[in-house]
């Protein structure tokens, strides 16, 4: 016998072909399973991938700008497995997550009509940033007729048993003007403002500013809304000149030009080191009291 009949298969006892060939099926099933298991994962990816929800802002304001806390929302076709219907914050808001497609959305709210609004969601791949949608939602008829207030206009309420005070970007441009000096922390740069004294403007509305700031007013407190749901408290302490030195503005110009997209009124807090509080796009200020 030669030494290649020797090592040659065709002269191995029966056990020895047995156990390679047991060896060999071992290999190409663990290689078949390993080709599977990678082909699963493939797939769950791409199906991860075509069910990647985006997000949706959603702002339900009433027509002077404030948010309306618990008003109910319901989104049509509700996606499986998605709450029939949800909530807003104390601030109007609340936030979904959606594949991309065609929806309705039904708001409705105690005192409010209920509203319908279209939302097409579609997959930014990954935007920093949600979707965006603002509504607006109108008082419930009860007999008396329900104001509608132009989109540029200023709203002014400091009493309840008197109707808001409305400026219009022309009106307000007849009121007396000032021009500040202000630090923007966001863009590390000195800007001029021109505008109104937010005081001169609650006192058109019989805000309890000047004379009038003593006793309840004390626990008074400014809602300053912007068009888009936006809102911040200030105190009112912090805008009467007979406590506090600083001029808090409503301005229409910057730097001797119209706002722009920040406009048509915007607040200005000098001093505030980020301009958190400078609302753009400023709507409404209402006169509260702490209970």
């Amino acid at each position: 016998m030669t030494r290649w009949a020797a090592i040659s298969p065709v002269g191995w006892p029966d056990s020895i072909r047995l156990t390679r060939y047991a060896l060999a099926m071992r290999t190409i099933n663990a290689r078949v399973g390993l080709l599977t298991a990678m082909l699963l994962v493939m797939a769950f990816c791409s199906s991860a991938q075509q069910e990647k929800t985006s997000g949706v802002e959603v702002v339900v304001i009433d027509q002077g700008g404030a948010g309306i806390a618990q008003a109910q929302i319901e989104v049509v076709p509700r996606p499986e497995n998605f709450p029939q219907k949800i909530k807003t914050d104390d601030k109007g808001h609340t936030s979904l997550r959606l594949n991309s497609g065609e929806y309705a959305l039904c708001i409705s709210a105690q005192g409010f009509r209920t509203s319908a609004q279209a939302l097409t969601v579609s997959n930014r791949d990954g935007a920093g940033t949600n979707q965006v949608v603002k509504v607006i939602l109108k008082i419930a008829d009860n007999g008396s007729p329900t104001i509608i207030y132009p989109p540029d206009s200023l709203i002014l309420a400091a009493d309840p048993y008197r109707a808001p005070v409305v400026f219009s970007p022309a009106d307000f441009r007849a009121l007396p003007h000032i021009t500040i000096k202000a630090h923007n922390g966001h863009t590390n740069a000195e800007e001029s403002y021109s505008g109104v004294l937010l005081e001169t403007l609650l006192a058109r509305a019989s805000a309890p500013v000047g004379k009038e700031f003593r006793k309840e007013a004390l626990r008074s407190y400014l809602l300053v809304s912007g068009a888009d749901g936006y809102s911040v408290l200030l105190s009112l302490a912090e805008v009467d000149s007979t406590l506090h030195a600083g001029q808090v503005i409503v301005a229409d110009e910057r730097d001797g030009q119209p706002l722009g997209k920040h406009g048509p009124f915007q607040l200005i807090v000098p001093g505030d080191s980020r301009p958190a509080r400078w609302v753009h796009n400023l709507y409404s200020i209402r006169v509260q009291q702490a209970q």
